[in-house]
């Protein structure tokens, strides 16, 4: 059985409104919680890009970066670092990661998301050690250029809510 997850909620200026929230439950009109997308590029201007696995309630089998829920008590940095510990087992120095991109989004492809999305970038160079993930959420992890993930986009295999990928300064 899954532990339960709390959440901070927040209005949409990002102000916490100090209440918890339990993970699965609807949240509040006019409230919102915090998500991290966490994109970790090397030298050769490549991606880390991961692969869902296959029994993930959403998007099983579709390729993404690093992300998720930040959890009650945590800053953004905080949950982008933890989260690709969990899922690719990369402990990343805080001071090399950039947030270049915060967006509050109400609706994402129809359905209600109600959540701000703070998006980083992480530079690294380091051996891969998929071993080291404290969660089964990724199926594999693999360094894609730019050219590779955006056929992946086109063809329906990322998840598609990282369009914003393709027009983001920064990347």
């Amino acid at each position: 059985m899954r532990a339960m997850e709390l959440w901070d909620l927040y209005n949409e200026r990002r102000e916490p409104v100090g209440r918890d929230h339990i993970r699965g439950a609807e949240i509040p009109p006019e409230c919102f919680h915090l998500v991290v997308h966490v994109w970790i590029r090397n030298k050769k201007g490549e991606y880390l890009i991961s692969q869902r696995s296959a029994d993930r309630p959403t998007f099983p089998l579709k390729w993404e970066c690093v992300g998720g829920s930040v959890l009650k008590g945590e800053d953004s940095l905080s949950g982008a670092l933890r989260e690709t510990r969990e899922e690719v087992g990369l402990t990343l120095p805080p001071e090399s990661g950039k947030l270049i991109r915060t967006e509050v989004r109400s609706v994402v492809d129809g359905k209600r998301f109600a959540d701000i999305l703070d998006v980083w970038l992480f530079d690294y160079d380091g051996p891969l050690t998929p071993e080291r993930a404290l969660t089964k959420e990724v199926a594999q992890s693999v360094w894609m250029d730019k050219k590779r993930i955006s056929e992946l986009f086109d063809s329906g295999e990322l998840v598609s809510s990282l369009s914003y990928f393709f027009n983001t300064e920064g990347f």
